[in-house]
């Protein structure tokens, strides 16, 4: 299996020293005792652990070749030096998650999918705040809808796809689409790649799934 290393200083003054190789020997010892083939990497100089993981030049140009190239696995030497603060850490697995995108600390491979008390409570915070920003947005549509019908006496239909989009993105996303299928992309890789150039369901922020796209490529 195809997979591709994170690399990253906080400090200037790391770079040139032993940092870069002991991170490289760590990866390259757990791959080859997965049977993973590092195909690509990234190494971001100088980047603080707490900056998000679309702040970070290298980490962003990673993330668009695994989408552009159907490789899923990203391995880093450690969760901190994927990112040192624990709630850009989960943040930042959760957004590779939406594009199918497995990281592996190779010291800890368990560390994301694990049971730490800690991690239990970022999750949980995380989780009430989603749940929160979702009754909100429900509560607020349902008072737009009564106050509609209210003013007209009848309320407004459910949109279509294109309509919530717009004609000229939801267009421009068609022939993103067909041409990704034209190149073979699997229905996964579709949502991947569209999910990185903005494309995502309009309601939610999250990428299409595998049956969406299957319907817009009958559509298209």
């Amino acid at each position: 299996m195809k997979a591709v290393m994170y690399l990253r200083t906080s400090s200037a003054t790391n770079i040139g020293g032993d940092s870069e190789d002991r991170q490289k020997e760590a990866i390259a010892k757990y791959a080859d005792s997965q049977g993973y083939e590092i195909v690509s990497g990234a190494y971001d100089q100088a980047v603080k652990g707490s900056d998000s993981i679309h702040e970070r030049e290298g980490f962003a140009q990673l993330i668009q070749y695994c989408v552009e190239n159907d490789v899923t696995i990203i391995l880093c030497e450690n969760a901190s030096r994927f990112a040192r603060d624990v709630i850009v850490q989960e943040l930042g697995y959760r957004e590779l998650k939406k594009l199918n995108l497995q990281l592996i600390p190779v010291d800890a491979p368990d560390y994301f999918t694990g049971d730490s008390p800690s991690l239990n409570m970022i999750r949980q915070i995380l989780g009430a705040v989603s749940e929160f920003e979702k009754s909100n947005l429900v509560s607020k549509l349902r008072v737009a809808r009564e106050r509609m019908k209210a003013k007209t006496g009848k309320c407004e239909g459910r949109k279509n796809l294109k309509e919530l989009m717009g004609d000229t993105t939801f267009i421009n996303m068609i022939k993103q689409v067909k041409l990704l299928r034209k190149h073979n992309k699997t229905y996964a890789s579709i949502a991947r790649v569209l999910a990185l150039k903005g494309y995502c369901q309009p309601q939610t922020g999250r990428p299409f799934n595998q049956s969406q796209i299957m319907r817009l490529i009958k559509r298209g």
